[in-house]
This record gives structure tokens, C-alpha cells and sequence, in this order.
């Protein structure tokens, strides 16, 4: 590939069109495929913007879910493939497209080696004859795509008879997928689920062909070794390969933050650079097994790659871990969201990330799927919660019931977000003798659940004037904390160039390193877990605390051995870490 690293997928809409504006300068990027509402609204705004027919895809035709993806990505692909040929046909002057596909790469790419050397060449067919290879070796960045595994409700005929497990929403999304004319990748994430990853198996693109290509690959996003493993066997037995391990900061991320039992992104990325030629060998030898069961072979190991994203945000530190963990690759996510080039956050919310401080930034309980998630205090959709519960009103109208999860009340799944659900659960509440501060403290856990389907999809269509009549203009939005140390916005040549370290964005920063950053949200997550336990901790609960914490004292001493090995930060740097680490740890002492 072109690039070392990716974007990766960022909420539903802000990266829902990012292929477009990066692929053809060959930045990879993820699309969310969850919201199939959303992909129609934007292939019918695409369809208008390159002339291209537009059929709509009504919700009341057969697998319209499926249908509705497939078309969506079709028509991604070939304006991407547009793109990049007008990319390859201009001109190496200054300003064009070519010239800004080699300009954004990195000094270390043996292709911006070739195009540097070029410009020094003064005699003219020379010259000619280095450009043509180089318009020849160019690469378009990949349109892979990314399911939530566990977000995969059961849907209904008219009838209110189920569909069957053929077009469950996480299903129908893969079929969307695998039925499309992509070459390119399926990220799932959120967990294993048995029947999404079983449905896989009925498509020829999934598995290596004559050659050994595979035009469909899986990337499976990881926050553990053992987690990776499993799902990679299970997938293995059905004669599926895992082409990438993303290993992602359990909650030094955006989006939902899915803390691992205190193990820390250090050990965890040591542990794979111990174990990858292990895994490999392990799942190569079922993968080839069901390979030979169902009439297909292969003799070569496919590649499997490791990459990692989650909170970087220094030069420094994606080189670092690149090297150290020997690495494939890197994800930066949040950043790009202050880079309107690539992503789609409207005005309003921009100017509010730009002056945001870190505590701006914090874990919630805001999800309907129960997992924490990450919010901004300064968000349009959380004023808008609040004025809800003000006006005695808390919760939203369920409308694209993509998180249906909970049957307490009703016999079909309804949204924890939605103010039917909140209305029943503070009914119950109040039927209940509680004291006024138990009272409280349950009706805010209650209420704090918020709509992300519409909140995470609004942005785009008010920087595309795509909001139509009635519709809220609230915006839901899930940066990591590591967006508080940026504070401006920025081209795609600067974010890039800051990426490998051609120039500095956060000169004016005091950050922490990226492990420092991760340790202390572990400790905070800790806290406030145990906090919240203090008056009635079983020994189930106490022997998760200990567990927790041990692991947490496990990767503080892993880190205060690595820190000698950082070999590209300055003696300063290092001492300040250890400072930074001893302050951690003392504060670890005392949670419980």
C-alpha cells in the first residue's frame, strides 16, 4: 500500500464518504455500513452530484437492507475509480492531483523515493519514462467497510413474523457487502457473533482463488490476544482467513470503548509480536483443513497483518510502535475528524472540537447497547438531552430502531434511548420506596441514555444541506480523548505530514505518551467502577477489582521496563514518563 496507516471508521456519517475524498490519493479508509437509511439519503446526494442515475431503494421491496448497501458501495467504488484515473491522467506540475498523491507520502515510501529523484532528472524523455512507470505503480487506497457484530437485530415481515436469521441486521449489512463489486475488506468488530460470521461462508469472495487472492478480506478489530485467537479459529473452521488483527485501545479510542479487564495496549501489542508466527501457524493449519472439506486448497499462508489504532498522536509514537511491535500499520481516527478534507463534522460542532479541553471529553453511559461510550460535554444532541429532562420529557422518538435491545416492558426489543423505554422505566421507578438520592441517581442512569442512530447520522446532511423538513439538527459525536490536544483545523496534507512526522501539530501541546494516556484511563474507569460499588461488593464483584488492578500493576511494570527502549524520544521525555508512571501508580495503590 501506499500509506503505512488508515482511517479508520468513525461513527456512522462522518466517514460514511471518506473514500471519496482520500482513496485516490491512496489513504485507505472504513465506511460504516450499520444505517442503511443513511447510505440511501447519500447515494441518491452522490447520484446528483456525478450525474449518475438514481432508482430508489424502497423499504418495502425484499431485502431492501442488502440491496440498499450493495448499491451504495457500487456507486462509492466507481466514483473512487474516476477519481483516481483523472488522479493518474494529470500532470506532474505543481497543484495537481499527482503531484499531491507523491507530496503526501511518507520520505521512507520507495515510491516518493523514485518520484523524488525524478524531479532532479533534467533531460526531458528521462524523465517522460520515470513518470509513466510511476503512473503505473500508483495504488488507489481501499474502500473497506465496518459491521458492529452485536448490533444485528431480528426484523420482521408486515405480519410481524420474523424474517429469519438470513436478514438480521448485521446479515443483511455483510450480504450488502460480499454482493458488491468492492475488492476490498469487511472490519468486524464488537465482539464475536457466531451467526454473522456463519453467513460469510456462502461467498465465493471470501475465499483465496487459483492464485491465492483473496478479494474479499475479513480484519477482525481486537482489544486481546485471546480474543483475536478465537475468533480467528472459529472463522478458520469455516475455511475463512483473518487477513488483519486491529488491535484497538480497549478506551483510548472513539466511539464505544470496550475496556478490557485492565490489560494494558503495551502488553497486549508485546503479546502478539511474541505470538504472531504462532497464530499464524495455528490457524493456517484448520483454515487449510476446512479449505481441503470443501473441495478447495491452498498451500501458501496467506498474509496476515497487525495493526494498531487507538489514541496515537505523535510521529514519534506511530514510528515507535511500527517498529518496536513490528507492525503493519497504524490507525488514526479522531484527528481527521478536525480535517474537512477527509470527514463530515458540520460547522458548528468543528468550531466546538477546535477550543474543546480534555475534560470536555469522558466516558458515558450514553449507548443503548450498555457498553461505555465515549461523549463531548459540548455536543448539540447532549444540550438537546438535557432540555428533554428539563421539559420533563427524557428520551427520544425511536425511529430507525437500529439498537432495539429491551424486552423489560415490551414483547418486541424497544431502544433504552427512546422515551417509551425511559417513560415505563421512571413509571417503575416511582412505584418504587427509594430515597430521594437513590432516586436520583437511578432516574440520571436512566435518562442519560441517548439516540445515537439519528444523532451520529445528522452532521452529514447539514454539511451537505441534506436535513429535511422537521428533522433535529442535533449532533451526536465520539471522539477519543486524544482529539483534546489538537486544537485547530487542518488540511489533509497537514494532518498527513504531522502522521509522519514532516511537521508538528501539537508543538503547543502538553501531552502525554499514548501508554501514559491509556494507564491513566484505566486507573479513572477503575475508580469510578469501584466508587459506584462501594455499598454492596460481592466477592464476585471484589475478585474482578483485584484481578483489574493486578493487571493494571502488571503493565506499569512492563512499561517501566520498555521506556529505556524508546529510542526516539529525548532522555527528558523518558524521565518525565517515569514521573508521569510512579504518579499513576501511587494513585493505583489507593483504589481499593
Amino acid at each position: 500500500m501506499s500509506h503505512s496507516f488508515h482511517i479508520p471508521v468513525l461513527g456512522l456519517a462522518f466517514s460514511i464518504d471518506t473514500p471519496v475524498k482520500v482513496a485516490h490519493y491512496g489513504i485507505s479508509s472504513v465506511v460504516s455500513i450499520v444505517d442503511d437509511i443513511l447510505l440511501e439519503r447519500m447515494r441518491e446526494f452522490y447520484s446528483k452530484k456525478y450525474d449518475e442515475p438514481f432508482l430508489p431503494i424502497s423499504n418495502r421491496e425484499p431485502d431492501f437492507r442488502t440491496r440498499r448497501i450493495t448499491a451504495y458501495l457500487n456507486l462509492i467504488r466507481r466514483i473512487v475509480d474516476s477519481n483516481f484515473d483523472k488522479l493518474r491522467k494529470s500532470d506532474f506540475v505543481e497543484g495537481s492531483e499527482i503531484t499531491k498523491y507523491f507530496e503526501l507520502l511518507p520520505e521512507r515510501s520507495e515510491l516518493k523515493k523514485v518520484y523524488s529523484s525524478m524531479l532532479t532528472v533534467n533531460d526531458a524523455q528521462a524523465r517522460s519514462t520515470t513518470q509513466d512507470s510511476l503512473r503505473h505503480r500508483l495504488r488507489c487506497g481501499a474502500i473497506d467497510v465496518n459491521i458492529m457484530s452485536k448490533v444485528d437485530k431480528v426484523n420482521y415481515d408486515r405480519n410481524g413474523n420474523s424474517l429469519g436469521d438470513q436478514f438480521t441486521d448485521a446479515v443483511a449489512a455483510a450480504r450488502g457487502f460480499a454482493e458488491s463489486e468492492l475488492s476490498s475488506a469487511l472490519v468486524l468488530s464488537a465482539g464475536m457473533n457466531p451467526r454473522l460470521y456463519s453467513s460469510l461462508e456462502a461467498y465465493d469472495d471470501f475465499y483465496p482463488n487459483q492464485n491465492g487472492d483473496i478479494r474479499k478480506k475479513l480484519i477482525l478489530k481486537v482489544s486481546d490476544f485471546r480474543s483475536a485467537l478465537i475468533q480467528a479459529k472459529f472463522l478458520a473452521k469455516k475455511g475463512l482467513w483473518v487477513s488483519e488483527f486491529r488491535i484497538e485501545s480497549g478506551l483510548n479510542c472513539g466511539g464505544h470503548a470496550f475496556a478490557t479487564e485492565g490489560f494494558l495496549l503495551g502488553p497486549i501489542l508485546e503479546e502478539f509480536k511474541q505470538k504472531r508466527a504462532e497464530l499464524s501457524d495455528v490457524v493456517f493449519d484448520i483454515y487449510q483443513q476446512a479449505l481441503l472439506s470443501k473441495n478447495r486448497k491452498i498451500t501458501t499462508v496467506p498474509e496476515m497483518k497487525v495493526t494498531v489504532q487507538g489514541g496515537i498522536g505523535t510521529a514519534e509514537e506511530n514510528s515507535f510502535l511500527m517498529d518496536y511491535y513490528n507492525l503493519d500499520g497504524t490507525g488514526w481516527g479522531s484527528p481527521f475528524l478536525l480535517v474537512p478534507e477527509a470527514t463530515n463534522v458540520d460547522e458548528d460542532t468543528l468550531d466546538r472540537l477546535v477550543v474543546a479541553k480534555q475534560s470536555d471529553f469522558y466516558i458515558s453511559g450514553s449507548s443503548p447497547l450498555g457498553v461505555p461510550f465515549n461523549n463531548f460535554k459540548g455536543s448539540s444532541s447532549e444540550a438537546l438531552r438535557l432540555e428533554r429532562i428539563k421539559r420533563g420529557r427524557p428520551g427520544s422518538p425511536c425511529k430507525k430502531k437500529f439498537l432495539v435491545s429491551n424486552t423489560e416492558f415490551t414483547e418486541k426489543p424497544i431502544c433504552t434511548a427512546s422515551r417509551e423505554y425511559q417513560s415505563l422505566k421512571i413509571k417503575e421507578l416511582e412505584g418504587r420506596n427509594v430515597s430521594a438520592e437513590e432516586y436520583k441517581k437511578e432516574y440520571d442512569r436512566i435518562a442519560e441514555k441517548a439516540c445515537l442512530c439519528e444523532g451520529l447520522a445528522t452532521s452529514v446532511y447539514i454539511k451537505n444541506d441534506m436535513l429535511k423538513p422537521r428533522e433535529d439538527r442535533a449532533v451526536s459525536i465520539c471522539p477519543g480523548p486524544n482529539i483534546a490536544y489538537f486544537s485547530g483545523r487542518y488540511s489533509l496534507q497537514q494532518m498527513v505530514n504531522h502522521i509522519y512526522g514532516k511537521q508538528n501539530l501539537l508543538l503547543n501541546a502538553i501531552r502525554p505518551n499514548i501508554f501514559i494516556n491509556e494507564l491513566k484511563l484505566y486507573i479513572e474507569y477503575l475508580q469510578k467502577d469501584v466508587s459506584q460499588h462501594l455499598s454492596d461488593i460481592s466477592d464476585k464483584r471484589s475478585k474482578y477489582f483485584i484481578k483489574f488492578k493486578s493487571q493494571l500493576q502488571q503493565g506499569i511494570e512492563y512499561y517501566k521496563a520498555l521506556i529505556p527502549a524508546i529510542y526516539n524520544e529525548s532522555d527528558a521525555y523518558k524521565r518525565r514518563m517515569i514521573q508521569e508512571i510512579q504518579k499513576l501508580e501511587l494513585r493505583l495503590l489507593r483504589v481499593i
